[in-house]
């Protein structure tokens, strides 16, 4: 039998069904690609061409990265690239470092209090605190307009937390017993046994955290003065919100129209996290739907 022979249960597709198939995936793509593309091919227009369409510019005939040289001059944008480049990378090392240890220490049975330390995470995943309360804790530990108050509150996800300890359930009892046998302690099979085995998990949990930390708008909003904004609360005030770019945002002397360097922001904030996931990608169905059977 050929190697793409269909089996005798299968029903042959027809042409229609294959057809309609495509027509489908092509208008999905298209859903997908067109608004993208008109984003990034207005932030590249000039300021004639941008006003003689209306805003909006679906292939520009003469590029230009005016745009992007003016919001990248030293003003709040590149302030906020910085800033949550930085978050988005210590936050990021300290989540992994803090949800992989907590992990592993509620996979291995026989843990003092890990049962009820367990239900007592799961709670906090079902009640959540509401936004005064954690607004509250936050002022009294003195975090207001600083950059730890973006990270320390959601230092561990839960998720992530039940997914990484399924996955640590889930490697042969047989690989930490022989490491016992030959004198390893706790820390010594954590690192030598448990996270080259875990690679895929780590990898997806990792980029889990990325993403939400460069995405975090919400609370930069409500502990951090303006001029400490991330990238995220920047392009939500002056794109979505609709609010006015000014000089001190995009550098002096600018000439470039308003939905250029809107468009170009939008660029900025989108391209860097999303070329991380074509890297990643292999890792998602291992990573997580082992996880998530084990727990």
């Amino acid at each position: 039998m050929s190697a793409h022979a269909r089996p005798g249960w299968m029903e042959k597709p027809k042409p229609l069904t294959q057809a309609a198939k495509a027509l489908a995936l092509v208008a999905v793509v298209l859903l997908v690609c067109v608004p993208f593309l008109v984003i990034v091919s207005t932030s590249l227009a000039s300021t004639d061409e941008v006003v003689a369409n209306g805003g909006w510019v679906l292939w520009p005939t003469e590029p230009t990265l005016d745009a992007y040289r003016d919001i990248l001059d030293g003003g709040i944008v590149t302030h906020a690239l910085g800033v949550s480049a930085g978050v988005t990378i210590v936050g990021t090392l300290l989540s992994l470092a803090c949800t992989v240890t907590l992990a592993y220490a509620l996979s291995r049975p026989g843990v003092f209090g890990a049962r009820p330390a367990l239900l007592l995470i799961l709670f906090t995943f079902l009640f959540p605190p509401g936004m005064i309360p954690g607004f509250l804790l936050v002022k009294e530990l003195g975090l207001l307009d600083n950059y730890a108050s973006l990270v320390l509150p959601v230092l561990v996800n839960v998720f992530n937390l039940v997914v990484l300890r399924g996955f640590f359930q889930g490697i042969p009892e047989e690989l930490y017993e022989a490491a016992r046998l030959d004198g390893a302690g706790d820390w010594r099979v954590l690192i030598s046994i448990v996270l080259p085995l875990s690679k895929a998990a780590l990898a997806v949990v990792g980029l889990f955290y990325a993403v939400a930390y460069w995405n975090s708008w919400f609370y930069a909003s409500l502990y951090l003065e303006s001029d400490h904004w991330p990238l995220q609360q920047v392009l939500r005030t002056y794109v979505v919100a609709g609010s006015g770019l000014t000089d001190a945002t995009t550098g002096e002397g600018t000439v470039t129209a308003p939905q250029t360097v809107q468009m170009a922001v939008l660029v900025i904030a989108t391209v860097p996290i999303l070329l991380v996931y074509p890297f990643l990608q292999k890792y998602f169905t291992k990573g997580v739907l082992t996880g998530a059977i084990k727990s």
